[in-house]
């Protein structure tokens, strides 16, 4: 890095002139988003559930290439300047100046954050070129735009679905909407007679419609009385037009919706910071972080994830642990016990038998960051040169770092640094869940288990292995997997039947008595590693039997 240089005549100037390419990069990047976005109505309007998936992958890939030209962009107007932090603090303070007014500040925030991390990489963070914390307390809204719309008083359920429905900008036509709205109003009806609520007078929705795979959502919030019931329609399109599949009227059934375990949805919000305030009085136990990445903006629910951490750290005495479960081969998996998150650091050697690398673990979680979760596989974000006091972790679990991972964990007197680490929501590990499970939640998990691995067999998924420790279970009891060193996609393997041995030495050999190419897989095998015990284990294999056969 260059010497810092004072500020001097003229470099004012050139600080406004990089803070507003940053800015324009930016905003290309925010409308190629929002272009992407915007086809997925068209998309489930046409049936075109390929083209759904290809927009939800594509648009994954847009930031990151904004990012680039932002890069280069500063390195054509700054040149030997643009690692000066000098300049960059001016700039900082004119890009916070750009933000005033804007609907869109917390995400033009964080942009400017990655380009500055990109071109200096910075360990742990520097506050006089990033924004650590927002520069805006109380977020402006000028335009006094709602991010929701009111429908009071409601006459009747029927004619809050109806307006509902009937007001969607959808071109396809409705299977059968009075059929829908009759069944909704019944469903919505007897949920509030069995909760003892007095008649819904009011309804609160946001307009923008959810997009996700094959599906499509409205989402908002019932009112009885001053009790809030929370909302949301669940919409599919199959050849004989557009019908309402669900009603969900629990937080638990919208947690789930919104799951770290779903990829992201695409769906056009005006001011992202409203949504997700309204969204939280939905699910007041979902983090702002995790409602930023489940409508697309990833990258910012990082930067709200590690002001999480943050405010975590400084309002805690908690200690990094190592992670409950059994040790990983591949990874050292920590843990704080009060945030609900695991840090997982690769290894520098892996543990027998594992025969992969370091590169292709980080192609796996790529793949899993790229691809259709199904709702069966933890959401990753990978982060770079997080610093922490070294008070912060338990003496074993940095000896342990230090010693399996010293390539990526280094520590001196008083700090630690994480060169690279991917971090997830916390679990429950399937194996330690059924220690303590009582038979009907046992069963659940069980069954929960097969279904887990046929999901993901629809996405093209095959889990490779299928230990039951590389599974978790979630709070509202799905089960889900977080270990993807042994990904692989079911199209490229083979999956085959043993042949039966022609003798008593080839019954009683300890090698396989057939020949065995590197993506062969013989599901009998894979099902003989299933560790329920019995009875158990023999219900499992009445329900999923058929995972342990060729078909």
């Amino acid at each position: 890095m260059s010497r810092p240089m004072p500020v001097v005549s003229g470099d004012e100037g050139r600080a406004r002139e990089g803070a507003t390419a940053i800015l324009e990069a930016f905003d290309a990047y925010h409308r190629q988003f929002r272009d992407v976005t915007r086809r997925a109505r068209d998309r489930f309007e046409r049936r075109d559930w390929a083209g759904i998936l290809r927009d939800a992958a594509a648009r994954l890939d847009l930031y990151r290439e904004a990012v680039d030209q932002a890069v280069a962009t500063l390195h054509r107007s700054w040149e030997d300047r643009v690692d000066d932090p000098i300049l960059w603090m001016a700039a900082r303070r004119a890009y916070a100046g750009l933000l005033t007014d804007r609907d869109d500040w917390e995400l033009a925030e964080t942009f400017f954050n990655s380009v500055t991390r990109r071109i200096f990489s910075t360990v742990g963070v520097d506050p006089r070129i990033e924004f650590v914390h927002t520069a805006f307390e109380t977020p402006s809204n000028p335009a006094g735009r709602a991010c929701t719309r009111v429908y009071e008083p409601v006459e009747s359920i029927e004619a809050l679905l109806g307006d509902l429905l009937r007001g969607l900008p959808f071109r396809a036509p409705f299977a059968d909407l009075d059929r829908d709205v009759s069944r909704a109003a019944r469903a919505i009806e007897s949920h509030r007679c069995f909760q003892g609520l007095p008649p819904i007078h009011r309804a609160e929705m946001i307009p923008s419609v959810f997009f996700r795979n094959k599906g499509a959502y409205l989402v908002g919030k019932l009112f009885a009385g001053p009790h809030a019931i929370p909302f949301a329609l669940a919409l599919l399109h199959p050849p004989e037009g557009i019908t309402l599949d669900a009603v969900l009227l629990d937080e638990d059934e919208i947690s789930i919706l919104f799951s770290f375990a779903h990829w992201y949805f695409l769906v056009l919000v005006d001011r992202p910071y409203d949504v997700i305030q309204f969204l939280r009085t939905l699910l007041p136990r979902k983090r702002p972080s995790e409602l930023y990445t489940a409508i697309g903006y990833h990258k910012h629910g990082k930067t709200e994830f590690y002001r999480e951490l943050l405010d975590h750290l400084a309002h805690s005495d908690d200690r990094f642990v190592l992670a409950p479960g059994e040790p990983g081969t591949v990874m050292t998996v920590f843990t704080l016990p009060h945030f609900e998150a695991v840090f997982k650091v690769i290894k520098d050697r892996f543990d027998y038998p594992k025969r992969t690398s370091r590169k292709a673990v980080m192609e796996k979680y790529y793949l899993v960051f790229k691809h259709d979760r199904a709702g069966r596989l933890v959401d990753t974000q990978e982060f770079e040169h997080l610093k922490f006091d070294r008070s912060r972790f338990d003496p074993t679990l940095l000896t342990e770092l230090l010693c399996m991972a010293g390539h990526t964990v280094q520590a001196d007197a008083t700090s630690v640094v994480v060169r690279h680490v991917y971090i997830q929501r916390r679990v429950m590990p399937l194996n330690l869940y059924i220690r303590a499970a009582d038979e009907k939640a046992l069963w659940t998990v069980i069954d929960e288990y097969g279904q887990a691995i046929k999901d993901l067999a629809h996405t093209n998924i095959f889990p490779g292995d299928l230990l039951i420790k590389n599974f978790g279970v979630t709070r509202h009891g799905r089960v889900v997997l977080y270990d993807y060193d042994e990904l692989n996609w079911v199209t490229n393997l083979q999956f085959r039947q043993k042949p039966p041995p022609r003798d008593d030495w080839e019954d009683l050999s300890d090698e396989p008595w057939y020949p065995v190419g590197p993506n062969d897989v013989f599901p009998e095998e894979l099902v003989a590693f299933v560790e329920f015990p019995q009875p158990w284990r023999s219900r499992f294999l009445e329900r999923h039997g058929d995972l342990g056969t060729v078909q």
